[in-house]
């Protein structure tokens, strides 16, 4: 924007004009990002003297167990300070590890060894820090859709002719007694998404032995609504409970759980979540994001949505004259498979200032590994949502494309951008920052304890093993296997047993707080549908 300074344009954009606390009044004046936070957590900001004083405080307070702590959450305190109510000297990583034991006859490794290894998990990247006596911090907001989703069920319960009637939606039963799991397979899943599904479920039980409690559930792996609600008018608590990797909110009655990919997708050659994470944090520091290029970038397989076809009308067209500042490849699956995806990395695709997410058949695993860019994500309007989006932010974290103009709204989106460098860099680490610190792996298995802990709490029968069902354990599911498979699994398998309580389940969102929400999301759509039609 002429006129303006280089200083202004390094504030953080507020896409939702809020009010904000006087220290934080530090707004672009064309849009603004919301800075609240949950009525459960407090942050503040302030010199050295304002942070020792608060830092008193919070010590008195934790001393008292009146609030919860999580240090990482406090952004008063000076960059590389870590909290320790028990003296600078005291580490979680001062604790002896239990190793996860592990072997397959004819391997050389195990984990039975009490030599640590280099790391203490394939989670280990997370800077999260738990002391003793101190209650464990809030889980992220997103948690607190599990209420949500077990709701059709919270008054009645679930009952064993409720679960056995998800069956015909289902491609596997997963049964877990006493700290052990039992899986009924009845129809094969897309390629390895069952497999993978199940294997970080066994991480889940090495990774909390006796803590993770018994469940009977149906899963399915597939991407299209199953149980819908309109099948249940009269009553939701006759729906049967089936666990799925997405949904759409208004009319599919699924339980959310963590997809396959984060343990890996050998297929097309995608590492686990965390190792994979490490590789995009390195990238992303090496091509900062004003040196990108000045565009947004989408790749993949056009064949699965028409909602992908119709994107590609936004590609540069210079023989007609149109530049919708959209640089859109599509994916030859079959050339790419067999030259074992290397000209997919994913880590290589953060070469672009923006980048662009677009459902496929329903959701698109593909949403973690475009927000971790440092880019900002320009996601096209979908109604569907797998369990971590749900806490995903328009405006905050990422900026909303209407899908029903999706070519002036790259564009605007994109020249703005460009226009503000500032603005358009931060919401890109802040949906980044997200990714990495929200959603990384002691997340996930945390979110995987807290959905089957409520679960488990609704069950009105006792779970046992069915009839076909097979024990599957890490080494069954390890040992036979080769190639990039086992690979996979290897990477992706905890080490040691997790030392730290997990975060606490905060309560389910109140009736003001969803008309909050929605009236925050629409401010945001109808500021930006008004800067599309006055050319912004």
């Amino acid at each position: 924007m002429k006129g303006r300074s280089s200083a202004a344009d390094e504030e953080m954009v507020a896409m939702v004009p809020l009010p904000l606390p006087a220290g934080d009044e530090i707004v672009d004046g064309d849009l603004a990002v919301e800075h609240t936070k949950p009525c459960w957590m407090t942050t503040a900001r302030g010199g050295v003297g304002v942070a020792m004083t608060i830092f008193a405080l919070l010590a008195l307070l934790v001393g008292t167990k009146w609030i919860h702590l999580d240090a990482a959450h406090y952004t008063f305190l000076p960059a590389g300070t870590e909290f320790s109510p028990h003296g600078s000297g005291h580490s979680p990583m001062a604790r002896q590890l239990v190793p996860i034991p592990f072997s397959c006859s004819n391997d050389t490794e195990t984990s039975s060894s009490p030599t640590p290894a280099p790391a203490p998990s394939s989670s280990s990247w997370s800077k999260r820090r738990y002391y003793p006596g101190v209650p464990p911090p809030w889980c992220p907001d997103y948690f607190r859709h599990i209420h949500t989703d077990m709701e059709p069920w919270r008054a009645t319960g679930v009952t064993l002719d409720a679960v056995e009637r998800a069956q015909p939606h289902a491609e596997f039963r997963l049964v877990v007694v006493a700290g052990r799991a039992y899986v009924e397979k009845y129809r094969d899943s897309f390629e390895t998404r069952d497999v993978f599904t199940q294997w970080g479920i066994l991480q889940l039980l090495a990774r909390y032995p006796g803590r993770v409690p018994d469940v009977d559930i149906m899963f399915s792996t597939f991407d299209t609504a199953r149980v819908l609600a309109s099948d249940y008018p009269s009553s939701r608590s006759a729906a049967p409970p089936l666990f799925r990797y997405c949904k759409e909110e208004s009319r599919d009655l699924a339980i959310l759980f963590p997809d396959w990919s984060f343990w890996g997708w050998p297929e097309v050659n995608i590492r686990p979540w965390a190792p994979l994470m490490e590789e995009l944090v390195r990238e992303n520091a090496r091509v900062p994001w004003e040196d990108r290029e000045p565009y947004a970038f989408w790749k993949g397989n056009t064949d699965v949505s028409e909602v992908r076809k119709d994107l590609f009308r936004c590609n540069n067209d210079t023989a007609a004259g149109k530049e919708w500042n959209a640089r859109l490849f599509k994916q030859d699956w079959y050339a790419a498979g067999r030259n074992g995806f290397r000209d997919s990395d994913l880590t290589k695709q953060c070469r672009y200032r923006y980048k662009i997410y677009v459902q496929g058949n329903s959701w698109s695993v593909s949403e973690k590994y475009i927000l971790a860019c440092d880019s900002p994500m320009l996601a096209v309007d979908t109604p569907f949502r797998d369990f971590f989006s749900r806490g995903l932010v328009a405006g905050k974290h990422y900026w909303p494309i209407d899908p029903a103009d999706k070519c002036r709204a790259v564009k605007l989106a994109v020249d703005w951008g460009n226009a503000h460098p500032g603005p358009a860099r931060r919401m890109g680490e802040v949906g980044s920052g997200f990714a990495r610190e929200e959603m990384g792996m002691d997340y996930v298995y945390e979110y995987m304890l807290s959905v089957l802990k409520r679960y488990s709490a609704l069950l009105r029968y006792k779970p046992a093993v069915p009839e076909k069902a097979v024990e599957v354990s890490l080494e069954s599911m390890v040992c036979p296997r080769g190639g990039r498979e086992r690979e996979l699994m290897m990477e992706s398998r905890e080490r040691y047993v997790a030392l730290d309580e997990p975060c606490t389940l905060p309560p389910p969102f109140t009736a003001d707080e969803v008309r909050e929400m929605a009236v925050r999301d629409e401010e945001v759509r109808s500021k930006l549908l008004h800067m599309q039609m006055v050319g912004h």
